[in-house]
C-alpha cells in the first residue's frame, strides 16, 4: 500500500469516526459513521457537500500546479457515464456564467464539447480552466459530482478535503 492510499484510509477512519478533539466527550452516532468515500458521498447531500468544499476547497490552499495533476488521474479514472456527467455539470454551471460551449472548446482545445464524446483530457482541460477561473464553479460541481474526489490521491488535497469533512461532521453532532 502507498502512503497515499494508506494516508486517504486514515482520513477516511478519522471522517467515521468526527473529529474527536472538539467532540471531547461526545459519543460518536453510528448512524454519523461513514465507512468509505463512497458511504459519505451517497449519504450527504449536495447542499452539506457544497458547504464543506466552499469551506476548504479553494485555489490559494491548493494551487492549481498541484491540482491539475490530480484531476488529470482521477477524471480518467473515473466511468465514462461519470465523465460524461462530470463535464456536463461543468458547462452548464458556466454557461449560467455567460460562457459559451463552442467559445469554449476553442479556447481550451477540447476536441469537442459535446460532452458524451469528450476525453478524459478534454474533461480533465475543463476542470482546471475551472479551478484556475472560476473555482466557486469547480467546488459546486464536485459537490454535484464527488466521484471525482474519490480519486484524488495527493494528500494534500485529500488532508484539505478530509480536515474540512471532520470540520463538517463535528459541527453535526
Amino acid at each position: 500500500m502507498t502512503n497515499s492510499e494508506q494516508y486517504k484510509r486514515e482520513i477516511m477512519k478519522d471522517l467515521a469516526q468526527g473529529n474527536v478533539e472538539y467532540l471531547d466527550n461526545v459519543n460518536t452516532d453510528s448512524t454519523e459513521e461513514y465507512q468509505t468515500f463512497d458511504d459519505f458521498a451517497q449519504r450527504t447531500t449536495t447542499d452539506q457537500r457544497r458547504q464543506l468544499f466552499n469551506q476548504s476547497l479553494h485555489p490559494e490552499r491548493i494551487s492549481p500546479s498541484q491540482m491539475e495533476p490530480e484531476l488529470q488521474k482521477a477524471i480518467s479514472q473515473i466511468k465514462p457515464n461519470e465523465r460524461d456527467d462530470v463535464a456536463r455539470a461543468f458547462f452548464k454551471q458556466l454557461k449560467e456564467r455567460g460562457l459559451d460551449e463552442n467559445r469554449l472548446q476553442q479556447q481550451l482545445s477540447l476536441s469537442t464539447h459535446n460532452t458524451n464524446r469528450m476525453t478524459a483530457e478534454d474533461v480533465s482541460k475543463l476542470a482546471s480552466f475551472t479551478y484556475h477561473n472560476h473555482p466557486d464553479v469547480f467546488r459546486q460541481v464536485l459537490a454535484e459530482q464527488p466521484g471525482i474526489i474519490k480519486f484524488l490521491s495527493n494528500p494534500i488535497v485529500a488532508g484539505i478535503i478530509g480536515i474540512a469533512a471532520a470540520k463538517w461532521l463535528g459541527s453535526r453532532k
